[in-house]
């Protein structure tokens, strides 16, 4: 059973720093790319990083550059989003998820809150 457990969210001052962790089980994480999506309210889900099976590619939103990094450790089956000079705009849910053949795979979601 594929599982993606997100981690790591929480209330941070603007300026501040988060890493968030993505757990993931059930499938062979290092056959897949990775993505981190989010969420704010009353706005439509939005992709913020990727990253290619082996982490040798990534890719970045615009909003995020510069600010985000995306990584990954396959012995670990985890994805990681480091998060550098949050704005109260990156208030949102973040999300892990990954694709296969037509399906799209989903963890539950960690809340990142930038608020002084």
């Amino acid at each position: 059973q594929v599982q993606l457990v997100e981690s790591g969210g929480g209330l941070v001052q603007p300026g501040g720093s988060l890493r968030l962790s993505c757990a993931a089980s059930g499938f062979t994480f290092r056959n897949y790319a990775m993505n981190w999506y989010r969420q704010a309210p009353g706005k439509e889900r939005e992709l913020v990083a990727l990253i290619t099976s082996a982490g040798g590619n990534t890719n970045y939103g615009d909003s995020v550059k510069g600010r985000f990094t995306i990584s990954r450790d396959n012995a670990k089956n985890t994805v990681y989003l480091q998060m550098n000079s949050l704005k109260p705009e990156d208030t949102a849910v973040y999300y892990c998820n990954f694709r296969t053949l037509g399906m799209a795979y989903w963890g539950q979601g960690t809340q990142v809150t930038v608020s002084s």
